[in-house]
């Protein structure tokens, strides 16, 4: 074959060209591997059961310590595509189901720690997140709010797509700015910077990449604010601690199972407090309530409302006593000068249109947002004089 004269260079320009070449598929490469959470983490019994799943070596692994396991997992638990319940359990949350003994899992450990972590596995591990920011056109209107809806863990649509509608309501009512948008690349200082509050609508799953992270990290502490509906704090297992323990400030240990939607009382703390001025005192309504390993109160939130337990029936799986005592169910805290509002109730469609809760919403996003009668500095809620 003659190459053309136009295409034929000398040594020095061809060596030159295939550098190049080689140089835009390891930046190709790298780009696959990106810095999401556990990229590199070796595998145990507390890596997230989705990586084991995605790993042939790793599953034999553990078949080989704990046959009965991952054979006989619920199908709900074994989706290898996210969204999937598999990336909110890690392998001892899995075997705790199943009530395995603690020498068999000192086995699984021991067998998954002699599995290489290969590049394919890196890949794998992170395509769950993504890094392409988006092009977010926020609309008019005050305060301006970014609804963030991206989940690789379990996604319940009704509920997502019925505090979505919700939301838009209640922004139009108000002239509030709302905009959508399901991708973790939209945590940039630049983009999050266009917002007074983002509202994280039952995000469940590891979710944002470290930078992404530390971009919404810097966010809230330097005066953001953050609005978590139900989901966005109920997963079994966190893989960011921040999230769990600072922003949120309690981890979910359960809901009731017998049945789980139940109806309860809800009572209002400190009715003259920002949030819940111009709340009932409580109410009844029926959801799937949450349980907290310890109550956000003893970490400094500041609650404002909580479940009186005596009305509905705290029993979880296989009997699991989910009481707390002190048991809050929506709350509000600071972190550095940002202003973080959850609230556990949200499940069922119908709660995003039950009036009172729609009141404890629409004072919870002013809040959030800077627009109420306080704010946060340093850590300290100070009246906003």
């Amino acid at each position: 074959m003659t190459i053309p004269a136009c295409l034929t260079v000398g040594r020095p320009v061809l060596i030159a060209l295939l550098a190049a070449l080689l140089g835009c598929a390891a930046t190709a490469h790298a780009a696959r591997q990106i810095d999401c959470p556990l990229r590199d983490e070796p595998y145990s019994i507390e890596s997230p059961l989705i990586d084991v799943l995605l790993n042939p070596n790793a599953k034999a692994a553990v078949d080989r310590a704990m046959p009965d396991l991952l054979a006989h997992l619920p199908p709900q638990f074994a989706g290898t595509t996210p969204p999937s319940f598999a990336a909110i359990l890690s392998v001892r949350l899995a075997a705790a189901f199943k009530r395995e003994p603690d020498e068999a899992l000192v086995a699984v450990d021991h067998a998954l720690a002699s599995v290489p972590v290969t590049a394919a596995d890196r890949e794998a591990r992170c395509a769950r997140y993504d890094v392409e920011a988006p092009s977010i056109i926020v609309p008019a209107g005050k305060p301006r709010l970014l609804l963030f809806e991206k989940i690789t863990g379990f996604r319940d649509a009704p509920s997502v797509d019925a505090a979505r509608n919700a939301l838009r309501a209640m922004a139009q009512r108000n002239g509030w700015a709302l905009a959508v948008t399901d991708k973790g690349a939209a945590m940039t200082p630049g983009l999050l910077r266009k917002f007074d509050a983002v509202i994280w609508n039952n995000v469940s799953g590891d979710v944002l990449t470290l930078t992404q992270r530390q971009a919404f990290k810097s966010y809230m502490e330097r005066g953001g604010g953050f609005v978590g509906l139900h989901g966005s704090g109920g997963d079994p297992v966190y893989y960011w601690d921040w999230y769990a323990d600072t922003l949120i400030g309690a981890r979910f240990i359960g809901h009731p199972l017998a049945p789980q939607f139940q109806e309860a009382r809800v009572l209002v703390e400190d009715s003259s407090g920002n949030l819940a001025r111009e709340l009932a005192p409580g109410w009844s309504m029926t959801d799937e309530w949450y349980s907290f390993k310890a109550s956000p109160r003893l970490s400094g939130a500041h609650v404002v409302a909580a479940l009186d337990e005596t009305t509905y029936s705290p029993k979880g799986m296989g009997g699991q006593d989910l009481r707390m005592g002190d048991h809050p169910i929506a709350w509000s805290r600071c972190v550095g000068d940002g202003r973080s509002f959850y609230s556990a109730i949200g499940h069922r469609p119908e709660t995003y249109s039950e009036p009172h809760y729609e009141k404890l919403l629409d004072r919870a996003i002013v809040w959030a947002a800077g627009n109420g009668d306080s704010r946060c500095k340093a850590g300290s809620e100070i009246q906003q004089k």
